[in-house]
C-alpha cells in the first residue's frame, strides 16, 4: 500500500517523539524566514549546505527565536535532537533566507588582541588580561547579508572571528564551569572602521566597531557537543577569493573558559549573549600599503566545522 507524503511525515514525527536522545555531531541551529511562513522561525541546517528542518513545524510549541529557545535549556534542545533524527520536515535551501543565528542578544562582548600571531603582527606584547569592548546588538546581520560602507570613513576593514553563544545564565563563573554555560559556536565578521578606532572618538573602540551591518553572524549556531575542539579550528578570511587571514583558534591567548570567567566578574551572562573572541593576523590596516574594503568586494569568513559566511560590501 502506498503511503502519502503527509502520512510519511506523520509517521516520522510520531517515531521521533519516542526516540531516545543520541548525542549529535551535526546540531546546527538556525533562524530563518521563508515566503510561506509568517515571521522568523527556528530550524536545523542539514548536511553540508543541505536543506533546513523547520523546528516550529516539528513542534509548534517551540519558541520561534533563538534567545527564547536557549532560555528553555535542555527541554528545547531535546526536541531539536528528535527533529534532527527524524530529518523531517525539511525545507529546500533555495526557499530559505538565513538570519543571524542569534538576534537582539542582551550583550555582544568583544575581545581585542586575543591571538598570539595577531599580536606579533602589530609588534605588541601579548596581553596579560583580556581586552574587552563591545558592539551594539543592532550591528548584527545575517550570514549572507550585505555590509554597508558608512559615509563617515574610507577605512573599513575585515576581521574573521570565532563567536561563542551563551546558553545558561550566570555570574562569577569559574573557568572550570564555563563550558556548562556555552550553547555553541558560530562564525563572526567583526567589521571595523580603523580611523574611528585609532584617531577619532578619543580612541574609544565602540563607534568604530558598531556601525549598522558590522556584525554578520552565522550561518548556524553549532552546539558545543558538535564541535570536537573549539580551540583547534582552522580560521580564515577571503576577500574577493584571495586568502587574507589564515590561522588556527589554538593561537587564542585567552580561551573560551578564561573569557567567560573574566567577563562574568563584571556582568551577568544571559542565554543568547555573544562573545567575539578576537581575530588572527592579516587584517587590511597592517598591510603595506594598507588595504580597505570597497564597494563591490565580497568577504568570506570561514571556520572549520562551523561553516562560512559571505557578505557583499555595498
Amino acid at each position: 500500500m502506498l503511503v502519502s507524503g503527509r502520512g510519511r511525515l506523520l509517521t516520522a514525527l510520531l517515531q521521533a517523539q519516542k526516540w531516545p536522545f543520541q548525542p549529535s555531531r551535526d546540531m546546527k541551529l538556525v533562524q530563518f524566514r521563508a515566503p510561506h511562513l509568517v515571521g522568523p522561525h527556528l530550524g536545523l541546517e542539514t548536511g553540508n549546505g543541505g536543506g533546513v528542518i523547520n523546528l516550529n513545524a516539528f513542534d509548534p510549541t517551540l519558541p520561534k527565536m533563538m534567545r527564547q529557545f536557549l532560555e528553555q535549556g535542555e527541554a528545547t534542545l531535546s526536541v531539536a535532537r528528535r527533529a534532527l533524527a527524524a530529518q523531517l520536515p525539511v525545507l529546500p535551501r533555495s526557499e530559505v533566507t538565513f538570519l543571524a543565528p542569534v538576534t537582539r542578544p542582551d550583550k555582544v562582548v568583544c575581545v581585542g588582541m586575543n591571538y598570539v600571531d595577531h599580536c606579533k603582527e602589530q609588534n605588541v606584547p601579548v596581553p596579560k588580561e583580556p581586552i574587552i569592548f563591545s558592539k551594539f546588538a543592532s550591528s548584527i546581520v545575517g550570514p549572507y547579508d550585505e555590509v554597508v560602507l558608512p559615509p563617515q570613513s574610507q577605512e573599513v576593514d575585515w576581521e574573521v572571528e570565532l563567536a561563542v553563544v551563551i546558553g545558561k545564565k550566570g555570574k562569577h563563573i569559574k573557568a572550570t564551569d564555563a563550558m556548562a554555560h556555552v550553547a555553541g559556536f558560530t562564525v563572526a565578521h567583526d567589521v571595523s572602521v580603523r580611523d574611528w578606532l585609532t584617531r577619532r572618538n578619543g580612541k574609544q573602540w565602540l563607534l568604530g566597531k558598531t556601525f549598522d551591518t558590522f556584525c554578520p553572524l552565522g550561518p548556524a549556531l553549532v552546539t558545543k557537543d558538535s564541535v570536537a575542539d573549539p580551540h583547534n579550528l582552522k580560521i580564515c578570511c577571503r576577500v574577493n577569493g584571495e586568502v587574507v587571514q589564515s590561522s588556527n583558534t589554538n593561537q587564542m591567548v585567552f580561551k573560551t573558559e578564561d573569557l567567560i570567567a573574566w567577563v562574568s566578574q563584571f556582568v551577568t551572562f544571559s542565554p543568547g549573549d555573544v562573545i567575539l573572541t578576537g581575530t588572527p593576523p592579516g587584517v587590511g590596516v597592517f598591510r603595506k600599503p594598507p588595504v580597505f574594503l570597497k564597494k563591490g568586494d565580497e568577504v568570506q569568513c570561514e571556520i572549520e566545522e562551523l561553516g562560512v559566511i559571505i557578505n557583499k560590501v555595498v
